[in-house]
């Protein structure tokens, strides 16, 4: 009989604390986008990009100038053997300094991504977090991130993290 008393005291005491809990949701991706530094960043990184594929563009077609430079000159019988053995090794080092490049781009291309969205994303979690101690909540879910699996209904805190960053 104690058992059972127990039993039931101690399952209404979990009841209470689980009703206790508040959770929200907050779809980052949705956000962040409509948030204007993003905007920004976007702008930037673009930019950026912009100018690192002009600079392989340049690459490419210097290459395709000496590539055809060098056929007029094989075709027409002006090189030996020896300058044409030359010549082909040049331009493979040139296709593979153009590789080389576009590895280096990649790179720098997620290094400079990395660089201009920390801050932002930073900006946003330390408001989550703030959100979240100020008003209670257990949990605060990415609905982006497709990490709820089921869950009872619960505030959506966009528009408070809207007006506190500022978004329109």
């Amino acid at each position: 009989m104690k058992l059972n008393f127990l039993s039931i005291a101690l399952m209404m005491a979990l009841a209470v604390t689980v009703n206790a809990q508040k959770f929200g949701y907050i779809d980052t991706q949705e956000l962040l986008s409509q948030m204007s530094e993003m905007k920004l960043a976007d702008n930037q990184l673009q930019q950026y990009q912009n100018e690192l594929m002009a600079k392989r563009g340049e690459m490419t077609i210097k290459f395709e100038d000496e590539y055809k430079a060098y056929l007029n000159e094989a075709n027409g019988g002006t090189l030996s053997k020896v300058q044409m053995q030359q010549r082909e090794e040049a331009l493979v080092a040139k296709q593979e300094e153009i590789r080389s490049y576009e590895t280096e781009m990649q790179q720098k291309i997620i290094a400079k991504r990395e660089e201009l969205l920390k801050p932002i994303i930073d900006k946003v979690q330390l408001e989550i977090d703030k959100l979240g101690k100020e008003q209670g909540y257990t949990m605060i879910f990415d609905a982006s991130a497709g990490m709820i699996l089921h869950a009872a209904e619960s505030e959506n805190l966009m528009s408070t993290l809207k007006t506190r960053l500022g978004v329109n």
